[in-house]
């Protein structure tokens, strides 16, 4: 049996944690693919990256709050946790991803 994942409440997510993980371009670009198409496979993001280095993305994304992981058998499925930042800070997600996608242009 895999052991429980950390996920921080709704009420300790930080703003300085959520700007340094949104900070990157790598974790932006995951951050803007799981908006764009929902829940995913830690493997749909290989192309950004190594997976080695993948996986340290993911973590700073799960631990600032930003993302859930959920363990289904053999995969870790990664969704966005929308509904928990904009109670935290609203306006903020949707702000990230419009800066996002300009950027991806």
């Amino acid at each position: 049996m895999a052991k429980e994942i950390f996920h921080p409440t709704t009420e300790q997510i930080e703003l300085s944690a959520v700007l340094d993980a949104l900070s990157d371009p790598i974790r932006r670009s995951i951050v803007l693919g799981l908006a764009e198409i929902g829940e995913q496979n830690c493997s749909s993001f290989n192309g950004l990256s190594a997976k080695t280095n993948l996986t340290y993305h993911y973590v700073r994304l799960r631990e600032a709050g930003i993302t859930r992981t959920r363990i289904e058998g053999a995969q870790r499925l990664i969704s966005l946790r929308s509904d928990d930042l904009e109670q935290r800070f609203p306006g903020l997600l949707p702000a990230v991803l419009a800066g996002a996608r300009a950027e991806r242009r």
